[in-house]
């Protein structure tokens, strides 16, 4: 899966808000074994967040989570623009969200909270801890949820539970090479997709080092390649530590 995350804001742009989404969804992504495809922090502005959720949408392998813009308030444009993209029809009453925002709100829902219950047609509600005004999904791969950390977060994390039920972690070796990584290229060329390999050059004090991760799913698999790699640097009496020891004074020292 290709996870796509969105944040609708001109506050986090023009930094009258410190964005809180990406830390949180990359993490937890991470936990879970995947990681983020691409990230975009769009203006509240109707062109731009078509454009790219179209772009989304245009891939097969797409799972989205957008943040913001899902409110009553003339700038919040996600819900409408949503609709239009993803499905293709106007925005519809949802029973069970007005039934909720009633619940919660009642007659003080009128006239302008009571809006966030028109979703995209067969949109699926994503529960709201705070105030009970729910996110929402639409096929299951494209997720709405608002802005405020406090309510966003808690339904990402139900989405990914229903979406992601047994994942973990990948398995990972890592070493920090004290060669440049132009030395190791020959070496990483061999590497299979099915390692995910990472490579991050540094400078320790004039020394050029670079730390080499692999991981993957399959334990046997990493293993076996992250010995293929020792066995390649000792061939060419390149050493190495093992971690990542980029920023550790002690590696930096010309007399280590």
């Amino acid at each position: 899966m290709h996870f796509y995350q969105i944040i609708v804001g001109s506050e986090i742009l023009n930094r009258r808000r410190a964005d809180r989404h990406f830390d949180f969804l990359s993490e937890a992504l991470l936990q879970r074994g995947e990681k983020l495809y691409a990230t975009f922090i769009v203006e509240d502005d109707r062109n731009l967040i078509e454009r790219v959720f179209a772009l989304v949408k245009s891939d097969p392998e797409s799972l989205m989570f957008s943040f913001g813009g899902i409110g009553s308030t003339p700038d919040d444009l996600t819900r409408e623009i949503a609709a239009k993209v993803f499905t293709g029809k106007p925005l519809k009453c949802h029973g069970e969200a007005k039934r909720r925002i009633l619940e919660q709100f009642g007659e003080e829902a009128y006239p302008h909270r009571i809006r966030m219950a028109e979703l995209p047609e067969g949109a699926q509600l994503l529960d709201n801890p705070v105030n009970n005004v729910p996110g929402f999904s639409i096929a299951g791969r494209f997720f709405f949820v608002p802005g405020f950390p406090q309510m966003a977060h808690p339904m990402v994390l139900q989405a990914l539970e229903t979406l992601l039920p047994d994942a973990r972690p990948l398995y990972r070796k890592t070493f920090t090479a004290l060669t440049s990584e132009n030395d190791l290229i020959e070496m990483m060329r061999q590497v299979p997709e099915a390692i995910d390999l990472s490579s991050l050059p540094a400078f320790c004090g004039s020394r050029r080092i670079a730390v080499i991760s692999l991981g993957g799913r399959q334990r046997e698999l990493v293993d076996r390649w992250y010995e293929r790699f020792l066995a390649f640097m000792e061939e060419r009496g390149i050493d190495w530590v093992e971690g990542d020891r980029h920023d550790d004074p002690g590696l930096c020292d010309p007399e280590n």
